[in-house]
């Protein structure tokens, strides 16, 4: 049987066909196990940096009963990360919504899927490093270093906003340093987090549900909402909290060059990232909704989790747990910036990005990318500094980066739709076997259900998420190009990279090579054993 890699789809999904291509050359280093591939999936997702960053405003917005937000969002993207591991089993490669993109629909959907992924991985980096405002001021009054300790931390206020700014900077050069020392730091890294942020999340979940406030029948009523007129517009603006979170869980993806085994591996680590992150921030919004000491004073909407912590655990211990939080914080900034660089990386190593030679090249010593882990960082950091001034930067950099990746995820699943149904009762994607001789996953008949199900809870939270809301894109109220922010920034955006396209007529030299299998033959006495 020819391991080499499985027969391409049909010439209609967009694969190129005729002689097999050249295979990748392996420049990554291998170094990552099943737990680190987990913990880069877990660490983007990271439930404890983005429900602590966000929780606020989801409750702010609507009440209570925005709680129902979750399992909704919980629900659509469990189909999205359906699909995603079929193809993460077919195409381990790095770049992957890049190159699966491509594989499905040809390099040139692939390449605005992977500009606008690029984009959106970058603005998420800059998000998630400013979450550590909602964290680090609550463990000391120190860190707020714009207007000093007795200045307003919140995120929404201007000094809030300016130091956010500053200590997201300065945990971008941490993180741009992990990544630079190498793969195995970086998988070290985000495993000691990962394992932190689960035993955070465990005390957490079990320390607020023994202080009590209310019942569960909390999140049936919208206590809490302030708001006028109808509340369904509440409701959809408070589920992007839901939606921030529960993203990135493709990032063991993105490293699945970097992965043993990742036919086998990829699939089950992009599952379980996203389930236990679903089922673990189910149970600390409801915790925090129950231990809250009230829900209407303003506090909660003002504070989040933090002020629920340290006004019902104390200080110390809640300083304490806000420890656990920050280590989150670094260890999912980290996960994103390095699930950006291998983006860029695998669309450079293609010739389909400025300055490619650069941006491809490994270094020998640490068998990183280190150009594009620098780009991404100092990207980041420009995102931030040209909002030092904008009030709004929490909700509006959140609610933008979250969009471009729905829509990049959108180029995977939409192609992926189209091929099911061209191909209907034929193999619409390649079979093959894992690392150990196993069938590839497969959605098998449910894949079209699945796969439509997916698109449409796409096509519908990206409206939502790009909808001009006042609330999250201008709190001034009165500037209307803050509020079609969004809007505009993904349009040029989209007509700077057909700009670069079109010059470069990359629509004619991008090749896609072939995926090499990474399945080892094992002896022929062991194939004789029963199993």
């Amino acid at each position: 049987m020819n391991r080499s890699d499985t027969p391409a789809p049909p010439p209609a999904d967009g694969v190129r066909t005729g002689p097999a291509p050249a295979d990748y050359h392996q420049e990554l280093r291998r170094d990552m196990g099943t737990f680190a591939s987990f913990a880069a999936g877990f660490s983007f997702v990271s439930i404890l940096t983005t429900v602590f960053q966000l929780f606020g405003l989801g409750f702010g917005l609507g009440g209570a009963a925005f709680f129902w937000t979750w399992p909704l969002v919980f629900a659509g993207q469990l189909l999205v990360a359906l699909c995603f591991a079929e193809l993460a089993a077919r195409w381990p490669i790095s770049g992957a919504i890049y190159q699966w993109s491509s594989r499905l629909a040809g390099t040139t959907v692939g390449w605005f899927t992977g500009w606008i992924m690029i984009i959106g991985q970058i603005l998420t980096v800059a998000a998630a490093a400013i979450a550590a405002q909602a964290v680090l001021p609550g463990i000391w009054t120190g860190f707020q270093l714009v207007g000093g300790p007795g200045a307003d931390p919140s995120v929404a206020s201007s000094t809030g906003a300016q130091n956010a700014v500053l200590l997201g900077c300065f945990l971008l050069v941490i993180t741009t340093v992990v990544n630079i020392l190498g793969i195995r730091q970086m998988a070290a890294a985000t495993s000691v987090g990962v394992i932190v942020e689960i035993v955070g999340v465990i005390a957490l979940v079990l320390l607020l549900f023994s202080l009590p406030e209310r019942g569960p029948q909390v999140v049936a009523h919208h206590t809490g909402w302030a708001g006028e007129g109808g509340y369904i517009g509440a409701f959809l603006a408070s589920s992007l909290m839901a939606a921030y979170v529960m993203v990135g869980f493709d990032s063991a993806g993105e490293l699945a060059e970097e992965t043993h085994s990742p036919r086998r591996t990829t699939p089950r680590t992009i599952l379980r990232a996203l389930v236990i992150s679903g089922v673990g921030g189910a149970l600390l919004i409801l915790a925090g909704l129950l231990a809250a000491r009230s829900l209407t004073d303003g506090n909660l909407a003002a504070g989040g989790l933090s002020w629920v912590l340290t006004d019902r655990l104390g200080d110390v211990l809640g300083r304490l747990l806000l420890c656990c939080v920050a280590v989150a914080v670094f260890a999912c900034t980290l996960a994103v910036q390095t699930s950006g660089a291998r983006m860029v990386y695998s669309m450079a190593r293609e010739g389909a990005l400025p300055f490619h030679r650069h941006l491809a090249k490994v270094s020998a010593r640490t068998g990183t990318p280190i150009i594009t882990s620098i780009v991404v960082g100092v990207g980041a950091a420009i995102a931030l500094l040209v909002n030092v001034r904008q009030s709004a930067i929490f909700t509006a950099l959140s609610s933008l980066c979250i969009a471009m990746l729905y829509l990049a995820y959108l180029g995977v699943t939409v192609p992926l739709l189209i091929v099911r149904i061209r191909h209907r009762g034929a193999d619409r994607l390649p079979g093959g076997v894992d690392e150990r001789g196993r069938p590839l996953f497969s959605l098998g008949r449910w894949g079209t259900v699945v796969n439509a199900l997916a698109v449409l809870f796409q096509a519908g939270m990206t409206v939502n998420l790009l909808w001009p809301r006042a609330a999250i894109y201008d709190l001034t109220g009165g500037t209307w190009w803050l509020r079609w922010s969004a809007l505009l920034f993904i349009g040029t955006c989209l007509a700077l990279g057909a700009g670069y396209f079109l010059a470069r007529r990359l629509h004619m030299r991008i090749e896609l090579r072939h995926v090499p299998h990474t399945h080892v033959e094992p002896p022929a006495e062991a194939v004789a054993e029963p199993v």
